[in-house]
């Protein structure tokens, strides 16, 4: 089992816990994820690592509500627990990998967090700060409400803008304007990382390559089964087949077919789908084996 230790709501419908998992937290690094199981009768849901704490022995998870698993989840307490909590799943970023450091050191990287993006934003900055190095974040949000983790990032981070769609806080207007509007100032970014709804990395990519900045994307939103065997999180990457759950999350964004992705995404929401699709994909439509019936 592993315990909750601490629960603390971030914004309406978001959640964040702080979970004993040892293992997990001796090992995990920025970019990876978890597989979260409440009970015996629970979904197995992919969560990406927030932070963690190699001395606690603990991983921060950050839970939006937005089914019924994830309404079962949001109800768990402090002294609750987790019947199973399986990780590290995925590859850690590339710019949080120490063999890459002293590269990363030469660069000026902008990250721009969309909605729970922020979540998973937060561990890589903080890991970069940790290195010497500090990087600029952009955070979007529909409305105020919805925002978390600001003070957190600027903790870590060398700049912080925040953005909304209604304009209730920051600038208004969307991360891609808030991006261009620095690019318009003069400022020079070497790499871009967007996080966030799969509608947002899709437009931030197409700004970055009329921008000529390379851009790493996490593909964590199309994750279902989070071990390849299912097919959910299957894309195309440079013409080629990937899985976000073990090639990923992260990728080069201008190579992702975006328009693929969310159109699958949403056919494979129903069981007709799901059905057409493997027939389609043949072999190609799982991932880890290759070769499940």
């Amino acid at each position: 089992m592993y315990p909750i230790v601490r629960k603390e709501v971030l914004a309406d419908k978001i959640v964040l816990m702080e979970v004993k998992a040892p293992r997990v937290s001796h090992s995990c690094l920025p970019g990876q994820f978890i597989i979260a199981k409440i009970d015996e009768d629970g979904e197995r849901i992919p969560l990406t690592i927030c932070d963690y704490d190699r001395e606690k022995e603990t991983v921060t998870i950050v839970v939006q509500t937005i089914g019924a698993s994830t309404e079962r989840m949001a109800y768990l307490e402090e002294g609750d627990s987790f019947e199973d909590f399986v990780g590290p799943l995925g590859q850690p970023s590339e710019l949080c990998v120490e063999e890459n450091l002293e590269e990363t050191k030469k660069l000026n990287i902008v990250f721009i967090a969309g909605g729970l993006g922020t979540a998973p934003v937060y561990p890589q900055v903080k890991w970069l700060h940790e290195h010497g190095v500090d990087a600029t974040v952009i955070m979007g949000s529909r409305t105020k409400d919805l925002l978390f983790y600001i003070d957190e990032m600027k903790a870590v981070a060398k700049e912080v803008y925040v953005t909304t769609d209604d304009g209730t806080y920051g600038f208004h207007g969307m991360g891609t304007n808030q991006l261009q509007a620095l690019v318009d100032e003069g400022k020079h970014y070497d790499r871009c990382v967007a996080i966030g709804p799969m509608i947002m990395m899709k437009f931030v990519c197409k700004l970055t390559k009329e921008l000529q900045i390379p851009t790493i994307v996490s593909m964590n939103p199309i994750m279902v089964d989070g071990t390849g065997m299912c097919g959910a999180c299957r894309l195309i990457v440079d013409g080629k087949v990937k899985f976000a759950c073990v090639d990923g999350p992260e990728f080069d964004g201008h190579l992702v077919d975006f328009d693929l992705a969310m159109a699958r995404m949403a056919q494979y929401k129903t069981e007709e789908g799901r059905k057409k699709l493997e027939f389609e994909e043949g072999d190609t439509h799982h991932g880890g084996c290759g070769q499940c019936s």
